[in-house]
């Protein structure tokens, strides 16, 4: 989707977990213009990598419109199966390369379904390594997991069947 009108926002993500299957966290800063939004949630059981997806879902999920978006991840799951991999488990019906199911399919859906409203070049960034955006989503992440809170019903339809 290319609009020169798009609104311009810049977004870090991350997701974690205290173990990994384990409670997991996500932290979200979104930059728009001089406007910061920080979003963060908490999930009882979960992986690393189902946490770092989610993270970009409630992102996207929480735009209101059609944007221009450079989104950074420490993740290169992330990075690399939404650019590359995902054309293939669309055409083998969401099966790998070994004919198998993929692994966090429900997510991954709804992450190809939110990507077609927008514009967006993923990034990747070096986890733990003093990026200002990635430092700030890691401890939202952290927090989520500490405090428990707010755990994310809305989304754990999409997670519970691969953990």
């Amino acid at each position: 989707m290319k609009n020169n009108n798009m609104k311009f926002v810049e977004i870090y993500t991350d997701g974690g977990c205290s173990h990994n299957p384990g409670e997991g966290g996500i932290g979200v800063l979104m930059r728009y213009k001089d406007t910061e939004k920080t979003l963060n949630g908490y999930v009882p059981l979960t992986t690393n990598n189902q946490m770092e997806l989610l993270a970009v879902i409630v992102a996207l999920d929480s735009l209101k419109f059609s944007c221009q978006i450079k989104l950074y991840t420490d993740s290169k799951y992330l990075q690399d199966g939404i650019t590359k991999w995902i054309h293939n488990w669309k055409k083998n019906n969401w099966k790998s390369a070994a004919k198998k199911p993929i692994k966090n399919q429900a997510l991954w859906q709804k992450l190809d379904e939110l990507v077609q409203n927008h514009n967006i070049e993923f990034l990747w960034v070096k986890g733990h390594a003093g990026n200002e955006g990635n430092e700030i989503v890691d401890a939202l992440a952290q927090k989520a997991i500490a405090e428990k809170s707010p755990i994310l019903n809305n989304y754990l339809h999409l997670i519970h069947q691969d953990v």
